[in-house]
């Protein structure tokens, strides 16, 4: 019966509305987040097995040792990979905590890039694009729900 409606071009008097979880940029945050998270986690990894990969520099202000900024980036992926799963679950929370964590890596890598710059600048762009994407959702949603 619901397919003859949508044929025949009628709509249902309440239509599913639509929500940010499912939308398309919700969605590429989130796999964003699980890359990113990943990329961290193999950063994080690199730098506590004080892999040659890494400049050493001098006079940083943020200066840490390579081992703990590892075990920063480490948890911090572990983290982001998390949050990434639980955004795709739809979870209100989860994009509020999505975008807390993403800020959070993007600050990280931030303080990151005199270590190895190209691979902190790439993922600060990242986490800064899931900030940007999951606000979007946010407001989307909103925005629909004033139309209803």
């Amino acid at each position: 019966m619901a397919g003859d409606a949508v044929r025949s071009g009628t709509a249902d008097a309440n239509p599913r509305p639509w929500h940010a979880p499912t939308s398309n940029t919700t969605v590429f945050a989130a796999a964003l987040m699980i890359f990113g998270g990943a990329m961290a986690i193999f950063e994080g990894i690199a730098a506590i097995a004080k892999d040659g990969l890494f400049i050493a520099t001098r006079h940083y202000a943020f200066e840490f040792s390579l081992v703990g900024w590892g075990w920063v980036h480490l948890i911090l992926g572990i983290v982001i990979v998390l949050a990434g799963c639980a955004v795709l679950s739809g979870a209100l929370w989860a994009r509020f905590f999505g975008v807390s964590v993403a800020g959070l890596g993007a600050i990280a890598n931030f303080l990151w890039v005199p270590y190895y710059p190209l691979w902190a600048l790439t993922l600060v762009a990242v986490n800064i694009f899931v900030v940007w994407a999951l606000c979007t959702g946010m407001r989307r949603e909103a925005d629909d729900d004033r139309e209803t």
